[in-house]
């Protein structure tokens, strides 16, 4: 099958216009395996020699915060929203002129989310939502929710049918349903027939930039391509959307046709790796290249592993009402995947890990059945009042990707991401079955024990990300430390002969680090421990009720803690400061406020920035996610 897709690939190269004379091969591409994307090592990102390969959701189980996550968003949240009414009743009545409910997300979500579980609860909900979507499709391939004259060209409307398409062809990939990835197919052919009939018009009406109103589409079309070698998928987005083509700028601030749209940016990106997997070419990597460096040498990242403001790229590091958009922070999640995969590097972690703990399970209530449109860092947060829309439902798809992020497989062994309580089962590459268990309570404690057990001794190497805030870090194996170097910022590599019974002992020590702020934020600091960045709750504290919390001015050198608080999650952490009260002169005055922080994940969270006495103090130290060089090779 790789010299099939070798050849295919060529044959593309070589000759657009001779396109339909590749039909013949696309039919031998058809026996392409349904779980391909889903299974280790044959994801179309794994583009480096150097690069990871994912797990699929039935060999990994997670526990942990991340698990528990994962568990309330099925219970409390995919199980109890009524997808009868807010979801699936406009795909019925096909009475609307615009709007978007985010059906096809759902899907994406409900089927990953039922891999992974294996729930027949969730499996009949995840077939219910298709049964019905189904039973609506017209005969020219249209699923949507529009009346006839406003079909396609309604804003939003290619945007839904994008994500239907997704979340037919990952139903098709997870539990092979063919029925799922033809309706998928009919959907795409009715948008390409419809659009390429009238190319000049502007979906949406031109009121936003194209890319934004049909955001999704070009991955949409590549997945079916991924999964059939139908030429016209690929030809629509290289020849139709000139998708290798597309060289965006990072346009900052929310104005005009809204150019700068994090996450409508960051999905096209991901197509264009995608692309670059199938007609390599290095400059589909540039836009990626792009948002990394605005990320993380141009203030475009918030403390929080968030970017963005009123859901367009923005630097200024201001953290009101509507930084970080729930659906941006899922989709950087999904790009820092797939550069992870395409890399090998530790980065991309260590971005995944500050992220997930912050800015992603900040958006979700505690219990999993509230999320927020945006998690600001400072100032009240609130919840999204509805449950479709595009927010809740890129919380439910992404949530639905966490246990593939935890472990990959190499070409020589195995990876760990993510530290949490969980269990792994995969084959080396000469087959070999192997169980990875982890044992720890991180976040919250850097001591992590893995136990390695293969079907067989053997020798394979083994990849532990040594995190960037972390300072000597140690590695045992069956309680021998390891005399060679554990570098922070980077993956580890301990290759052995491994048997039943071996472990791993890592240990990352976690210390209190206060980050100078930049920006709006010059003059203060936040404090974070780990990957955790803590916050205060303005209703933990009686006598802050009337206070401006930007006017508090904190005493670092009274930090105690941590002490155990779960309040806000099971295992959690809390510490204890005092600080200048707004009317008090300092610094020669007692510090009269007693405060305490919570981890960022608090509901009540409104405070992440304090001010200090003095910016330059010596323990200062800036983020260490900033400021880092991208590899542009």
């Amino acid at each position: 099958m790789a010299q099939q897709r070798t050849a295919f690939r060529q044959a593309i190269t070589i000759s657009i216009p001779a396109i339909v004379c590749l039909w013949a091969m696309a039919l031998v591409c058809l026996c392409h395996t349904a779980f391909a994307a889903e299974q280790p090592g044959r994801d179309a990102t794994s583009r480096a020699a150097n690069g990871f390969a994912p797990l699929g959701l039935q060999q990994v189980k997670v526990g942990g915060e991340i698990g528990r996550r994962i568990d309330v968003t099925i219970d409390n949240n995919l199980m109890k929203i009524d997808v009868d009414k807010d979801f699936l009743e406009p795909f019925v009545q096909k009475d609307h002129s615009s709007g978007f409910v985010g059906v096809g997300m759902l899907i994406d979500a409900a089927a990953g989310l039922a891999a992974y579980s294996k729930d027949p609860l969730v499996i009949a909900r995840k077939e219910h939502l298709i049964d019905t979507l189904l039973a609506n499709q017209e005969e020219d391939g249209y699923i949507g929710m529009m009346k006839p004259e406003a079909r396609i060209w309604a804003l939003w409307d290619i945007h839904e049918m994008a994500y239907i398409i997704q979340g037919l062809v990952r139903d098709y990939r997870l539990f092979g349903n063919e029925r799922s990835l033809l309706a998928a197919r009919k959907v795409a052919n009715c948008i390409i027939d419809r659009w390429t009939a009238e190319p000049d018009r502007k979906p949406g009406g031109g009121d936003i930039t194209v890319f934004m109103a049909v955001t999704g589409i070009e991955p949409a079309m590549l997945m079916l391509y991924a999964e059939t070698g139908c030429p016209r998928y690929l030809t629509f987005c290289t020849q139709f959307r000139k998708l290798g083509e597309w060289k965006p700028d990072i346009i900052i601030g929310r104005w005009g046709p809204v150019g700068g749209h994090a996450y409508a940016h960051c999905s096209r990106t991901i197509a264009q790796l995608w692309l670059d997997a199938v007609l390599p070419d290095r400059t589909l990597l540039n836009s990626s290249r792009d948002v990394m460096d605005f990320l993380l040498k141009s203030n475009g990242i918030a403390i929080t592993g968030a970017c963005g403001y009123r859901e367009c790229w923005h630097d200024t590091q201001d953290g009101t009402a509507h930084l970080g958009e729930t659906c941006a922070t899922a989709y950087l999640l999904r790009l820092w995947n797939e550069l992870l995969l395409g890399e090998g590097s530790s980065l991309y972690g260590d971005l995944m890990e500050r992220a997930i703990y912050n800015a992603l399970f900040s958006a979700q209530s505690r219990d999993g059945r509230k999320i927020r449109y945006y998690v600001p860092t400072e100032g009240p947060r609130v919840y999204f009042p509805r449950d479709s829309y595009c927010c809740p439902n890129n919380y439910r798809r992404v949530v639905s990707l966490l246990p593939r992020y935890v472990y990959y497989t190499t070409a020589d062994g195995v990876a760990v991401n993510l530290y949490t309580p969980s269990t792994a089962e995969l084959k080396l590459p000469d087959g070999i079955a192997l169980t990875l268990r982890q044992e720890t309570e991180y976040p919250s404690d850097g001591k992590v024990t893995i136990h390695v057990t293969p079907s067989e001794p053997c020798k394979f190497a083994v990849r532990l990300r040594i995190p960037r805030w972390t300072t000597d870090a140690t590695i045992a194996v069956n309680g021998e430390k390891l005399d060679q170097p554990c570098t922070a910022g980077s993956f580890v590599t301990v290759s052995r002969s491994w048997k039943e019974g071996d472990r791993i002992e890592l240990d990352l020590p976690m210390s209190w680090r206060w980050i100078r702020g930049r920006r709006a934020q010059a003059g203060r600091v936040a404090l974070m421990r780990g990957p955790i960045v803590f916050c205060l709750n303005r209703a933990s504290h009686d006598e802050l009720k009337d206070v401006d919390l930007r006017e508090l001015v904190v005493v670092p050198e009274t930090l105690e803690g941590p002490v155990a608080d779960d309040s806000v999650r099971p295992g959690g952490l809390a510490c204890k400061l005092r600080a200048w009260g707004p009317e008090q002169w300092y610094p020669h005055s007692k510090p009269a406020v007693e405060l305490t922080l919570t981890e960022s994940v608090d509901p009540g969270s409104e405070q992440t920035w304090f001010k200090i006495a003095n910016p330059r103090e010596e323990y200062l130290v800036d983020d260490e996610l900033i400021n880092i060089p991208v590899d542009r090779n």
